[in-house]
């Protein structure tokens, strides 16, 4: 692979500093924490690290609300720390992948403090700024993603500002070319610096609609579990405007001054997100698009299948970076776990299945333990999203509780003071010393191994086998057969192929058939 294409077919493992490692005993993941447990994600076998925010910010919504696009939050350590934590990657063979959110900041950023107070100073309209009704209701009814209206009033001003997420979360005006600009010399600056890429947050949120029209009521059936009113509308003015596609071509237009850089863009949308990640992946934009499309509960193979076919049919020049766990959903062992013999098995088979999948792929940092999710309390609770709609969603903090590196030391091993999230038993017994945790992670390491040397897992085409369920089977080229039962029970894939195994579990080959068992998987080379 040439190294401008390195993310190709590439592994990029998340990493969420608040929750890693902490060096300094404060109880809050840290970048010498991070640099110091290099070797644990440089010995999985992955190409490349993403950093969830690490900027200066207020931490109202950890880290997601950006005061300072070019200093390290003081939490997180220095300009210093992040540069050795560079150097040490690069040394190891790691690239580093920084988080971008750019489509709204902190309500304490210089910027926006300097444009709520008037309507006549330079920074007025770098916000979305909109007069009040006759009777003086908000601008339309755009929601907030976390609950209310996406207005805030400010007296200063006599108007409204616009917010897709929280009220201490102001969207950027993107339609004003100062503010674009002033996105891409951010960027520049951590370039310059040594980043191999970035991760954008809501990539797709950061151009409205100029007439500021009503989105309209969704036309689909509300999904079950539905709570908020965000979720009754189809959102077509309040994001995915056109205007999107040609910044997005600035943007890497920037990173092409670079060598081997990348941009993911996530692409937050439950509108035909597929077919946005094919157009935000072609002609001249994003390298890849991460999808959402894997976070939830559904565990079939024609889920699965849907997901690569429709994304390879309707963008075969685009590339896609699945993943299923992040920051932002219950980790995937906890979600799937009815769906097979046990949690550990369901973790070693979800490996192997995404680590097979076309495109690229990232993982969350403890999914290689099989690490569950974390049940709170709602005094543990940090989580803005949990603290406004508990108890029907909990919000996010189960799947950001600390990494567990050592099951019997105080705390994990992840901290010597007080973690601003607690660690339990049941994740103690996914820690990276126990005997559940080893060997998921020893799995880990064998299927990464695999696919870094098998050209098919990481560039093969896909051709899918027509199964029954409860099976998932596909090839990889011409070469390399995967096959996974998504089930408890047993039960035979009469592929029509003879391979010879290269990783296995649960299963055996009788001929041209393979008997998986529970969870069971093969992955193998034809004839």
């Amino acid at each position: 692979m040439a190294e401008q294409d390195w993310w190709r077919g590439s592994v990029t493992y998340q990493v969420y500093p608040r929750s890693f490692m902490d060096a300094n005993g404060d109880g809050v993941g840290d970048l010498a924490g991070i640099t110091e447990k290099l070797g644990h994600i440089a010995d999985l076998g992955v190409d490349a690290v993403w950093l969830s925010p690490i900027f200066t910010s207020p931490m109202k919504d950890m880290g997601y609300d950006v005061s300072d696009y070019t200093g390290i939050d003081p939490v997180f350590g220095t300009l210093q720390d992040f540069d050795r934590l560079i150097a040490e990657a690069h040394r190891r063979g790691l690239k580093i992948i920084v988080d971008q959110v750019i489509s709204h900041c902190s309500d304490r950023h210089p910027a926006f403090e300097e444009s709520r107070v008037s309507r006549d100073n330079a920074k007025a309209d770098w916000f979305v700024w909109a007069d009040p009704h006759h009777d003086g209701t908000a601008p339309n009814n755009w929601q907030a993603i976390f609950g209310g209206i996406a207005w805030t009033w400010e007296p200063r001003r006599q108007q409204y500002f616009f917010h897709n997420f929280q009220r201490y979360q102001p969207d950027f005006n993107f339609h004003n070319p100062e503010v674009q600009a002033f996105h891409l010399d951010n960027m520049r600056f951590w370039l310059e610096r040594g980043v191999d890429g970035f991760r954008l947050d809501t990539v797709n949120y950061y151009f409205h609609d100029r007439l500021l029209r009503d989105d309209p009521a969704d036309f689909r059936p509300r999904p079950p579990g539905a709570i908020r009113p965000y979720d009754m509308q189809y959102h077509i003015f309040s994001k995915n405007q056109p205007e999107n596609l040609e910044f997005l071509r600035k943007i890497r237009a920037l990173m092409d001054e670079f060598d081997a850089r990348v941009t993911v863009g996530e692409v937050g949308e439950s509108h035909h997100p597929i077919e946005m990640m094919g157009a935000y992946t072609t002609g001249g934009r994003l390298n890849m698009a991460y999808s959402f499309e894997m976070l939830g509960p559904a565990f079939t193979p024609a889920h699965f299948r849907g997901q690569i076919e429709r994304f390879f049919k309707g963008a075969p020049e685009g590339w896609p970076c699945w993943a299923f766990s992040n920051h932002d959903v219950v980790r995937h062992a906890s979600r799937w776990e009815t769906h097979g013999t046990d949690a550990e098995s369901v973790a070693k088979q979800a490996a192997a299945m995404l680590l097979s999948f076309e495109g690229s792929v990232c993982l969350y940092q403890g999914e290689e333990l099989g690490q569950l999710d974390t049940v709170l309390a709602y005094e543990e609770l940090t989580d803005p999203q949990g603290l406004a709609y508990w108890p029907e969603e909990t919000g996010r903090d189960g799947c950001r509780t600390p990494m567990v590196w050592a099951k019997d030391a105080p705390h994990g091993g992840f901290t010597s003071g007080t973690p601003w999230l607690p660690v339990k038993d049941p994740q103690r017994a996914h820690a990276a010393d126990s005997e559940i945790g080893g060997r998921v992670l020893g799995f880990y390491r064998e299927m990464l191994r695999l696919r870094r040397e098998t050209p098919e897992l990481r560039s093969g085409r896909t051709r899918f086998l027509d199964l029954p369920d409860p099976l998932l089977g596909f090839l990889r080229g011409d070469g390399v057969l995967c096959v996974f039962n998504l089930s408890p029970d047993p039960v035979r894939a009469e592929t029509g192929l003879a391979v010879t195994p290269l990783l296995a579990q649960a299963a055996s080959i009788d001929g041209t058939a393979v008997d998986l068992g529970g969870s069971g998987l093969l992955i193998g080379r034809v004839g």
